[in-house]
């Protein structure tokens, strides 16, 4: 599955939760009301997400990023395209096989 990628360095991330006034744990713990499974996502991981030092992140999972953003639009009604962006797609023309009937 593609990995999302964090919109402006994480601007919009942050922003939403300035907005919504909710710090990296709080937003963690936010996760976990909204994730049907009832694990959500770490606060370690909400950090590296809306981190702006070396250990912030460019990409996450799906998952991760919809608990996210499920959890501030609860608060923002900021939707997940406005928070993450899905990656662009391959410019590659490279042929990777060669058809059935070509011999060698």
């Amino acid at each position: 599955m593609p990995k999302l990628h964090r919109k402006d360095d994480g601007k919009p991330l942050r922003a939403a939760m300035a907005r919504a006034g909710l710090s990296i744990p709080q937003l963690a713990e936010a996760t976990r009301r909204v994730d049907p499974a009832g694990k959500g996502v770490s606060a370690a991981a909400v950090g590296r997400l809306a981190g702006q030092g070396k250990t912030a992140r460019e990409n996450c999972e799906l998952r991760t990023a919809w608990l996210v953003a499920e959890a501030l639009h609860e608060e923002t009604s900021a939707p997940l395209q406005d928070l993450f962006a899905m990656p662009t797609g391959s410019t590659s023309n490279i042929e990777r096989s060669s058809p059935d009937a070509e011999e060698e």
